[in-house]
């Protein structure tokens, strides 16, 4: 009889929680397990809860806050606590605040094997028709947003970097948007821009004008000549990567040593398809262990070269051009999550793919409803890029805007 009165109270404070607070119930984790990505917060154990089932809640709160539990039936007579073990604090169950399990405190564990985001998007920049006006954009290729959900856009067709503060309704130009040309201050089709955090500079590879240039406020420097650069990204180590399509190749830059050709890290060998080859690499993406993930353009496959490695290895694509699930058609960006799942631009299949490594298909995260300008569609989706929610952000290059696809949590 005791054991069904527990259960039920319990039953009746997860029903209550749900409803009347935002609170996590976590199950199959240990006292103290973690369950939020705050890592202050920890798993409460419920008393007479199966399954080692408990609240997701704050750890440090003083222990001299936390009152005994009513011994009679593990209830609390204080409003809005709930009773759980606490053995860092007391032996007997205590009443904990359901304020701090809310999650807006301890915001739940996001499963990245299975993360899904809504299928209509949000425009966040441009979206005003094809211009160079400040809330218009023309033909943008990669994107970069920092930790503060600022946009840097590589506006290319405007010749221009343009950044869109967080929820702005306009940009504002940080590098070119002055004129088409080869001065110091002007570009020529930018295709991708990052933010250099460090020195609070943006790095630019400047397409046509054969040249990755470098953006402290309104100084320049040329970084890298004579490359046919596309693809740009730097690593943890802060050594600099290109995409050259004139010479079919990957290269490696120290930070601060340009002045040599820079060390090829893949392919280099003529164009071609072969696994020692690449055939118009576009963008370029490097994990922690500095392996090198490249959208080969004109073979339809993204190729990884794990660091020192004389050839490659398919990892998306590589069946021909086409719009199966085990194909692509002209990939463009591409992103490597900390769990190895790859995320590609699929720009003639208008839609954005997730690969597992090792699998023989992917699978459809957003768009795949046809050519477009509806919130679910896509017009050859360029740059990538994702937030520190998860968000999902495309270049949407032909309907001249940038979307956001919100993470469903």
């Amino acid at each position: 009889m005791n054991t069904i009165r527990i259960h039920s109270y319990i039953v009746f404070i997860i029903l209550s929680i749900s409803v009347q607070n935002k609170s996590q119930i976590c199950k199959n984790t240990p006292q103290y397990g973690e369950c939020s990505t705050n890592s202050a917060c920890g798993c409460f154990h419920m008393i007479g809860a199966n399954n080692d089932t408990g609240i997701c809640g704050f750890r440090w709160l003083a222990c001299s806050h936390l009152l005994l539990c009513n011994s009679s039936d593990n209830s609390c007579s204080q409003p809005n606590t709930t009773c759980v073990q606490h053995p860092q604090c007391n032996h007997f169950p205590v009443c904990y605040p359901v304020t701090m399990t809310d999650q807006s405190i301890c915001p739940p564990m996001k499963n990245k094997n299975n993360l899904k985001w809504k299928q209509n998007a949000i425009t966040v920049a441009g979206g005003n028709g094809q211009g160079q006006q400040l809330n218009q954009l023309n033909l943008t290729h990669g994107i970069f947003i920092d930790k503060n959900k600022n946009i840097f856009i590589a506006d290319s067709y405007n010749h221009r970097i343009v950044e869109w503060k967080y929820n702005a309704k306009e940009g504002q130009v940080i590098a070119g948007g002055n004129g088409q040309g080869d001065r110091m201050d002007q570009l020529n089709y930018p295709s991708v821009v990052i933010v250099d955090q460090q020195n609070h500079s943006i790095i630019i590879a400047d397409r046509w004008n054969r040249r990755v240039i470098q953006w402290t406020n309104q100084t320049q420097q040329i970084l890298i000549e004579n490359i046919d650069c596309y693809g740009l990204t730097m690593d943890r180590n802060r050594f600099l990567y290109v995409s050259d399509q004139g010479k079919q190749a990957v290269s490696r830059w120290k930070m601060g040593e340009y002045n040599n050709e820079g060390t090829v890290v893949a392919g280099g060998n003529g164009e071609g398809d072969e696994l020692n080859q690449l055939k118009t690499p576009a963008f370029i993406f490097v994990d922690e262990d500095q392996s090198v993930y490249i959208s080969d353009w004109n073979n339809h496959r993204v190729m990884k070269w794990i660091r020192d490695a004389k050839e490659g290895t398919v990892v998306a694509g590589g069946n021909g051009q086409g719009g199966d699930l085990n194909q692509l058609y002209h990939p463009q960006a591409v992103i490597v999550d900390d769990l190895g799942q790859i995320y590609v631009a699929d720009q003639w299949n208008n839609r954005v793919i997730r690969w597992c490594e090792g699998k023989q298909e992917g699978e459809i995260v957003v768009g795949g409803n046809g050519l477009g300008g509806h919130p679910n569609q896509l017009n050859y989706p360029h740059g990538l890029s994702f937030d520190n929610e998860q968000n999902l952000y495309v270049a949407d290059f032909g309907n001249d805007r940038i979307q956001k696809f919100e993470v469903i949590l």
